[in-house]
């Protein structure tokens, strides 16, 4: 959850008045959505010509807001201006929003892009086999299912494939069974969707 955005993070945004350019107040903006780094305080410090302490501070609070524009999906000037305290200075306010808003759509896209996930299901492929010759007689003239997963596993790194296929096989009780917990799932899954 997004840190609630404080009166303290307000006083530090009124530092960016001190910027030589609205240039200056949409790079620090920009990239302390990025989080806090030693080389963005010492640039901010030097820009803004404050100490290093307050440029940490101010750097975290811009991270903070951002966070809670992207968290709580303000896509409106209004919603976000509403944030502001009355005493925060206009024009300031105005720029710091537009520029949230600017780049809310790319750091929303980038934050879906690192959220860590579980594989998931892209094909699912069946067939039903007839052993016709074993070493064990019990097993002959037996249908069994061979089913096939195909796995997209988004955490894997660019050196591994994405895909992998696993085939299973089952036999007619071992499917009974499987179909069974499905059914007791999709009927979970439709229970608290409401459906």
């Amino acid at each position: 959850m997004a840190a609630a955005v404080s009166s303290e993070d307000f006083t530090n945004l009124q530092l960016l008045l001190k910027a030589p350019s609205k240039d200056a107040v949409r790079d620090i903006c920009v990239q302390s959505h990025g989080g806090l780094s030693r080389h963005l305080t010492e640039n901010a410090a030097a820009t803004l010509g404050i100490p290093s302490a307050q440029a940490a501070q101010l750097v975290r609070s811009l991270h903070v807001l951002s966070h809670h524009v992207l968290f709580h999906n303000l896509g409106s000037p209004e919603q976000i201006l509403a944030l502001f305290p009355e005493s925060f200075h206009s024009s300031l306010k105005n720029l710091i929003t537009k520029i949230l808003l600017e780049n809310s759509a790319t750091w929303r896209t980038e934050a879906l892009g690192n959220q860590i996930s579980l594989p998931q299901l892209k094909e699912l492929d069946w067939r039903v086999d007839m052993v016709t010759s074993s070493d064990s007689i019990s097993r002959m003239a037996v249908p069994t299912c061979l089913v096939q997963l195909k796995i997209e596993d988004p955490c894997v790194s660019a050196s591994e494939e994405a895909i992998s296929s696993v085939t299973v096989e089952l036999s007619r009780e071992s499917l009974d069974t499987m179909l069974d917990g499905l059914g007791r799932i999709r009927d979970q899954l439709s229970v608290v969707a409401g459906k």
